[in-house]
Parts: C-alpha cells; structure tokens; sequence
C-alpha cells in the first residue's frame, strides 16, 4: 500500500503544482481572478507577480489572464466630415496605444475588439471635432513654418497668383490636439494613447472636381497673363524695329540723295565743260538732245502740229551748217 500512496501523493503534488505555477512572458502582462472577481485593487498591488519568469498562485481557485504589455496598433476606418470653411473630406488616421492597467481594462472592456471599437467612437470623435474647428489648409500643410514653392515666374511678377493663404496650426498641430482631447477618456479604460496621426485625407469626387476646375482656371490665368506680357513685349519689339528700319531708310535714302546729286552736278560739269569747249561742240549737243526728244515724244501714233518757226520743228526743215571750230 506504501508505494500506492507515495504514488498517489507524486501525482497530487504534480497537479496542485501545475495548478498553482505559471509563466509571465516578456511580451505581456498578468492579472489574477478568483471566480472572475479581479484579485488586489489594480496591477501596481503586486508588481513581482507581473514580472516575466515563473510565478504561483493559489491553485484551482485563482485564475490567470493574460494581457498584452506591448504597443498596440488602431487603424481606424475612413470618416466622412466638414471643415470650417465647408469642405466635404474624408479622413483616415491611426493610432499607437497600450494597456497600462490590466484589470481595469479587463473590468471596463475585456478583450482588444472592444478596445478597438472604442477607439474608433472616441479617436473618430475628435477627430470631426478637431477638423470641423479648422479650414482645410490646416489640416493639408503640415508645418505652420514651412513655406510652400512658389513658381520663379510668379515670384518675380507682382501677382497673388500661386500664394497660398497663411496658416496658423498645421496637421501636427491637429494631431496633438486630437490626442490631448482623446488621452482623458481613453485613461479611465486603463489604456494610454500614445500618438495619433492622420494618415490620409481625401476629396470627395464633387469636390475634387471643383478643385481641379479651380486649378485649371487659375493656370489659365497664369497663361492669359504671360501672353499678354509677351504680346506687350512683342509689340515692343516689332516697335523698335520699325523705328530702327525707318532710320536706316531715311539715313541710306539721304545718302543715296547726296550721292546722286554729287554725280549729277559733277555730270553737269562734265557735259557743260564738254559741250561748251567749242561752237561746233556746242551744235552737236543741241543736236544730240533734239533727237532725244523726237525719240521721247514721237512714235508711229502721235500726231503733232507745230509751227514752222518751232525749234523742235527745225531738224525737219534743214539741218544748220556746222559753226566754225
């Protein structure tokens, strides 16, 4: 009978054993229930037990419940919602967080799904609280310091036309401002929210379509704008080349002028010293600019009545002996 009960008494001892020892990994956290009732006022009651290593509670009566200790993600769905300045966006954000005390998560939630749709009520709160406070311009540039780059072109031409309007937060802003708001009521859940983020904003398609109509209308302005600065410029330019063109025409035409007038009078000279050498020289000329002018003035069809003491009828009737040299 003696080895029965030592038997016996291994077996016992082995389960009492397996009942009252347990594990705590590194990647959670622990607390004790005793028929569902969470054993000590909160986790900080007996922090050696929540130590990663090997651990006992009272067997068969306490039972352990295993939390996560490690930061928790919470992705939350698009939200639909309106900025101040009446613009129809959808938001979607994220969020870091973890449980900070145990049993009272485990009392005010249970499981992470109810963690999670929580969130969703309280971070998707106040988050149409924080956008419905702010215009878009807000929520879409991120610094308040940053400034935006502006077109050369645009900077160098007195105009408003590429100037974003000044912002006085910035998305970070609105981020800490969301967390701030959502960091109190998270906390009474034994949770603490670490960061949120918004991770994208979009557009309705009515409204992107009314920016991009935006958009195009201003390029279209920028475009009018140039052209009408080039066409000045243009008209600028062809000015100056006429004015340039006529200088040269008047100047090349004065000097063709003074050319044709130095030829003609040194001509004159020529002809007048030629012809005026002698008599006979002086008929010959005569001669020479008669027939010139029978040649000019007369052809097959003309008909010409003159008198008989006309010098231009003088050729018909004879010509003059030469005049003695």
């Amino acid at each position: 009978m003696k080895p029965f009960f030592i038997i016996a008494a291994a077996f016992l001892t082995i389960i009492i054993l397996s009942s009252g020892l347990y594990t705590v990994d590194q990647a959670e956290q622990v607390f004790i229930t005793e028929f569902g009732k969470p054993v000590g006022k909160s986790i900080n009651s007996d922090p050696d037990k929540n130590e990663a290593g090997l651990h006992w509670k009272t067997p068969f009566i306490q039972k352990i419940n295993r939390i996560e200790k490690r930061v928790l993600e919470w992705d939350g769905p698009p939200i639909g919602m309106t900025t101040r300045d009446k613009l129809y966006v959808t938001v979607d954000n994220f969020a870091r967080w973890r449980i900070t005390n145990p049993q009272l998560y485990y009392t005010k939630l249970n499981n992470e799904r109810s963690a999670l749709s929580r969130l969703d009520d309280i971070i998707g709160s106040e988050t149409l609280s924080v956008i419905a406070a702010h215009d878009l311009i807000e929520v879409i540039r991120s610094d308040k310091d940053r400034k935006p780059a502006r077109d050369e072109a645009l900077s160098s031409a007195n105009s408003n036309l590429g100037v974003l309007p000044p912002i006085q937060y910035g998305r970070a802003t609105l981020d800490r401002e969301i967390l701030t708001a959502a960091q109190p009521i998270v906390r009474e859940w034994g949770i603490e929210l670490l960061d949120v983020r918004f991770k994208r904003i979009n557009y309705k398609a009515g409204v992107i379509d009314k920016i991009y109509a935006r958009m195009a209308s201003e390029r279209l302005q920028i475009a009018d704008r140039f052209r009408s600065e080039g066409a000045g410029e243009a008209a600028k330019i062809i000015g100056r080349k006429q004015k340039d063109l006529l200088a040269i025409e008047s100047g090349a035409y004065r000097t063709e002028q003074e050319i044709k007038g130095k030829a003609d009078a040194e001509a004159t000279g020529i002809y007048a010293a030629a012809y005026s050498s002698s008599p006979t020289a002086a008929d010959f000329y005569q001669f020479m600019k008669t027939l010139e002018t029978y040649q000019k003035t007369l052809d097959k069809d003309t008909t010409v009545i003159l008198t008989s003491d006309s010098d231009l009828f003088g050729l018909f009737k004879h010509i003059n002996k030469p005049a003695t040299p």
